[in-house]
């Protein structure tokens, strides 16, 4: 289920954390460690690498509040955007270690953000959206049996398939979406 949190609540937080006001930073970890660390541990593929990145997203936060902008995106987005950061790096990190021909590196860092990129935006698009995929593409059914199992009209189950498949397609590019925000229908 998507956590989206109103840009106030994402303002308020900043100004706690800028303050130092620490019971801030554990409100914030109750919010957003599950994210955090999923996406670190997909990209590594390692639950201790996945625990530091962890400790190392909520102490950049705590860090430097400052380098959150409300305006340009939500706190959710910017927090997951520094976690495929720090995870990617980490992952050269690792492969360069390893001495991994430079091509297979990049290839596996792609394929591995490109994974963290997907994985974020199925957990925090509407209930509405992933049900309609999940329904099309891991229950095997069609527009219409779709529309039927979930109530909606053909039309509608259509246009949630649509912006679903829009969605996803995005991770390929780089770019995590602002999800929660008017006009994608999200839910709290």
């Amino acid at each position: 289920m998507a956590h989206d949190t109103p840009p106030r609540w994402d303002r308020k937080m900043q100004q706690r954390l800028s303050r130092g006001e620490a019971a801030a930073l554990g409100e914030l970890y109750d919010q957003f460690a599950v994210l955090v660390h999923g996406m670190a541990h997909r990209v590594l593929d390692d639950e201790e690498a996945a625990d530091q990145i962890t400790r190392e997203v909520f102490a950049r936060v705590w860090e430097h509040p400052e380098d959150f902008e409300p305006r340009k995106e939500s706190l959710r987005s910017w927090i997951a955007s520094l976690t495929r950061q720090l995870a990617v790096q980490r992952l050269r990190q690792l492969h360069q270690e390893r001495n991994g021909p430079a091509e297979q590196v990049e290839e596996h860092v792609q394929a591995a953000s490109a994974a963290a990129r997907a994985d974020y935006i199925v957990t925090s698009m509407p209930a509405s959206l992933r049900a309609a995929l999940e329904l099309a593409y891991i229950h095997r059914r069609d527009y219409r049996q779709t529309a039927a199992h979930l109530g909606v009209t053909e039309d509608e189950a259509r246009r949630r398939l649509r912006l679903g498949l829009q969605l996803l397609s995005t991770a390929s590019k780089g770019a995590l979406p602002q999800l929660g925000r008017p006009g994608l229908g999200s839910q709290r």
